[in-house]
Order: C-alpha cells, then structure tokens, then sequence
C-alpha cells in the first residue's frame, strides 16, 4: 500500500523541531489515505552505540503524542547487504578523496551540501591502486552531470545537478542517500515529508531512485525549528525534548498543542484530534507549516 514514513536517526532524544515534522508527516500521510511508517535510521553505529535506549525512547515521545503507524519498525543497520545488493548495477567508481580536499576543490556549496567536484573519476587504475595503499575508498555513482527535476507541494518544481554522490563510506558503510531511497522504494514510500533542510538532496535521491527503478515520491518540505539566533533547533537549547519538558510538568498533551500552534492548525491534544479538526479543509495552505519556526526556551 502507498505509504507516508518519519525516519529518525536514534543518536539523541526527539526535539520539539523532530516532533513537529514527525506530527505533520504522520498528518499529511493519514489525511491522503496513507499507511504511515517508522523507520529507524541507525547507519551510524559509532554513535548509535554512545546513545543507548534512544530508538525506544523516541518510539515512546511519538506514541505520547498519538501518532501510530502500520507494521513493523525498519532499521538500517540490519538491510546492509540489501543495499549491496541493490548497488550492484550502478555505475560507480572509488574515491579517495578527503573531506577537506573536496570542500578545497569544490566551489561555493549549494544549499546543504557541497558537490563533489569529480577529482577521482577519470584516476587510472595505476593510480587507483597506488591510493589504496595510503587510504580506504569510498563508493561514489557516476551520474555524469544528470539534472532532475522534482515537484515538491510548497517550493514547486526543483531542478538539481546531481553529482557523483557517496554511496559507500570508506568503511564500507552504506551512506544516507543509497539508504533513504533503497527502503522508501522497497517500503513503498510515495510521499516524503521531512524538513526544509533536506530539499537540496530531492533531486539526486530522486535522479537514483528512478535509475534504481523505484517510483519517485511526492515531497513536502516543511519549516524547520530554530532557536532564537536563528539556528537549526538542537537539544542544548534547553527544555525542547519531550521529557525535558515533563520534567517542568508540561504534558505531552500541551506539547502537541504548541505544535499544532506552531504550523497555524487548530490546538489539539493528540494527533489524532487534530486529524479530525481538519478533516476535509485544505489546511496544508498554512503558511506557518513551510515557515520557520522560532522556539525559545522560555515559552
């Protein structure tokens, strides 16, 4: 069946920011008819391992709030040779490039991320085997300078260049962007609604997702939280996670409202609720829902 998904990586508590998105994913994908999935996205095992208990506890904050979702929670870090195996086909080739030696090359970022600027792609093999000796490659897709154009329900049509991305980290590990679209296309996933930050990479996980054979989603790119300095919302921010705000004796119920509140819909007290406060009315016109939003600490 079609489904909508929210897709957490278990390395820290929900803030206010996840949970609003978390809330409107679970909204857009109910209000179409939608299955809605959870999957964790846990590739990351180094730090994944340092935040013990996180998956169950953000498990818990979404159910707090009313969301629920159908079948089984996926995660990652058990679908390694289903990515592999998915791969297999593409067009790829190593790089042994650094970090600091691609942001050096590359030019001006664009949006989120930084393309990369091809520096191993033509390398020999003479060459290829003389960098093996000094470092581990990644895996990169050869795209070729593709363009892609993806509609998304807020920003409209969006038209990326789509670089030779990362598919592989040197240690082997599947990267973000083989992932993502690998389990939106096996799940079924044909709406994605996730934070504004991550429109830049549509059009590249889309450009793979129709090499790959899988249908491209619908996108809506919502606002993302931010602190009073006009920063992405983290959990240093002060009382912006689910338990830091029990702890001042704010219900999980007064939390969904402030998130409610936040996208301009009605104040409810579970997802639930405000899913039947909108029922039939275009509320995803709201123009607080694809505008930033500015939590402070002492609200």
């Amino acid at each position: 069946m079609p489904a909508g998904r929210f897709a957490p990586s278990p390395t820290s508590d929900l803030h206010l920011g996840n949970l609003r998105t978390a809330l409107l994913s679970w909204l857009f994908a109910r209000d179409a008819g939608l299955s809605f999935l959870l999957r964790i996205e846990d590739l990351d095992q180094q730090r994944v391992a340092a935040a013990p208990g996180i998956a169950a506890r953000q498990l818990a904050d979404l159910s707090a709030l009313g969301l629920d979702w159908d079948g089984p929670v996926v995660q990652q870090s058990g679908r390694f040779e289903i990515y592999r195996d998915a791969a297999a086909g593409l067009d790829t080739y190593e790089c042994f490039c650094t970090r600091r030696e691609i942001a050096e090359a590359s030019r001006a970022p664009h949006g989120t991320y930084r393309p990369y600027p091809g520096t191993c792609a033509q390398l020999t093999e003479t060459e290829r085997a003389a960098r093996r000796r000094d470092r581990p490659a990644a895996i990169r897709v050869r795209a070729q300078g593709a363009t892609m154009v993806v509609r998304d329900m807020h920003a409209g049509e969006i038209r990326g260049v789509v670089d030779d991305f990362v598919l592989f980290r040197a240690d082997s590990t599947p990267a973000y962007n083989l992932a993502v679209v690998v389990d939106d296309g096996l799940q079924g996933v044909t709406q994605v609604c996730r934070g504004a930050d991550l429109l830049d990479s549509a059009p590249r996980q889309a450009w793979l997702a129709a090499r790959l054979g899988f249908e491209v989603p619908s996108y809506a790119h919502v606002g993302l939280a931010i602190n009073a300095a006009g920063a992405r919302l983290a959990k240093r921010d002060g009382a912006v996670t689910l338990a830091a705000l029990s702890r001042r004796g704010v219900s999980a119920a007064q939390v969904c409202r402030r998130l409610c509140a936040s996208a301009g819909l009605p104040e409810a007290d579970s997802a639930g609720e405000l899913r039947q406060a909108v029922a039939g009315s275009p509320w995803w016109e709201t123009p607080a829902i694809w505008a930033p939003w500015v939590v402070r600490a002492d609200q």
